[in-house]
């Protein structure tokens, strides 16, 4: 199938989808989300497709949300149309590993979409800003949540409230990113890194994913519990007697997702 605003490339057991809408900057607009939402729900459903790679353009990631898309709307239709919602879920629930590796800019829409990613790789290029304020509004695709979550209350209010971008590396050492890489290396180390995680275990991938997710929404003694059961679970399950047999032999375990 074709899409208007996405690209895909199949890596075997990765897919990646590139952001494509060079004429806006890579501007996130309702075709995009729509597009991104279905290839997602797809690839849920996908049992060769164990990992997925978002990225954009050396330059942009996402520059924002389309604001021609919304300039002209008022406050009773975007709360009727409850403008961002059901995309938001798809993505936010989508039940694989899902990396972001980010070059140029990431900012509004664009940063919180990097950040309702598992996972985000940046190149030395990138910039990182919620800075819906000038503009005369304020996040609504998470930033004001997710993004204290990942870098602290302090930082994000600076962030949210003067609207300044933050670099790569600033933004490796507030634990808003996992690793910064030069720009010509960042695909290529996103689909490695893919490719790893595909290797293992797709019931512990999973699970993994599910507790880590959890740890965001829940107090710590009823994510520990959780933690524990899905630790316990895995015990009755082919791959964990592979990977513990591999270990003791000395070999590299071959997982069956059972």
């Amino acid at each position: 199938m074709a899409y208007e605003t996405i690209l895909l490339e199949d890596h075997d057991s990765v897919l990646l989808i590139r952001l494509n809408r060079p004429e806006s900057l890579n501007a996130i607009n309702k075709k995009m989300l729509s597009e991104l939402c279905s290839v997602l729900s797809s690839a849920d459903k996908d049992t060769k497709v164990r990992v997925v790679v978002l990225t954009g353009t050396d330059k942009f990631f996402a520059a924002g949300a389309d604001i021609k898309e919304m300039e002209k709307k008022d406050s009773v239709e975007m709360f009727l149309e409850d403008f961002f919602t059901e995309e938001h879920d798809i993505i936010s629930s989508f039940r694989k590993p899902l990396i972001a590796a980010v070059s140029g800019y990431a900012l509004g829409g664009g940063c919180e979409l990097a950040m309702m990613c598992d996972i985000i790789l940046s190149s030395d290029t990138a910039k990182f800003g919620q800075p819906e304020i000038n503009l005369g509004v304020m996040a609504g695709i998470g930033g004001t949540q997710r993004l204290p979550r990942a870098v602290g209350k302090s930082k994000a209010m600076d962030m949210h409230l003067s609207g300044r971008y933050m670099d790569a590396h600033e933004a490796e050492r507030v634990g808003l990113v996992s690793r910064v890489m030069p720009e010509k290396e960042l695909e290529l180390g996103a689909l490695d890194l893919a490719r790893k995680i595909s290797e293992k275990s797709l019931l512990t991938i999973l699970a993994i994913k599910e507790a880590i997710k959890l740890s965001e929404q829940t107090n710590m003694s009823t994510g520990i519990l959780f933690e524990r059961r899905k630790f316990h679970s895995l015990f009755g399950k082919e791959d964990q007697k592979e990977g513990m047999a591999a270990f003791i032999e000395k070999r590299s375990p071959k997982f069956m997702d059972k």
